[in-house]
């Protein structure tokens, strides 16, 4: 007896061309760096703009001129919009799998959280 397909959300051929845009808009995404930069505004002594970022388990922070903060700032936005990409894609990639190959018999079907599909 094979188990009912999980998954049957999107049909196999627009999750295929989702997935092949999702590839697409990955194909230039522009600089990217990690972490976060502040804006804190001219204070006693510190700098207006810092870069911060968690190196080897510790916090690192570096000031920044005006324009590197720009600069910086897209490129981290640039970064989180790869990794929303890749969420997708992952996402979509489980769902091909468990919708489209055959499962092996469980005593109860799997949950959409479990398969890393919410």
């Amino acid at each position: 007896m094979e188990s009912p397909k999980i998954i049957a959300e999107a049909a196999p051929s627009s999750r295929r061309a989702e997935y092949t845009r999702l590839c697409a808009s990955l194909a230039n995404p522009g600089w990217v760096s990690d972490g976060s930069v502040q804006h804190r505004g001219a204070s006693g002594g510190s700098p207006c703009h810092a870069w911060t970022r968690k190196l080897k388990g510790k916090t690192v922070c570096v000031a920044l001129s005006q324009e590197q903060y720009q600069w910086l700032k897209q490129a981290i936005l640039n970064w989180r919009t790869v990794q929303r990409t890749l969420r997708k894609m992952q996402r979509l990639s489980r769902e091909e799998l468990f919708g489209s190959l055959p499962n092996p018999r469980r005593r109860k079907r799997l949950g959409k959280r479990v398969l890393g599909l919410v």
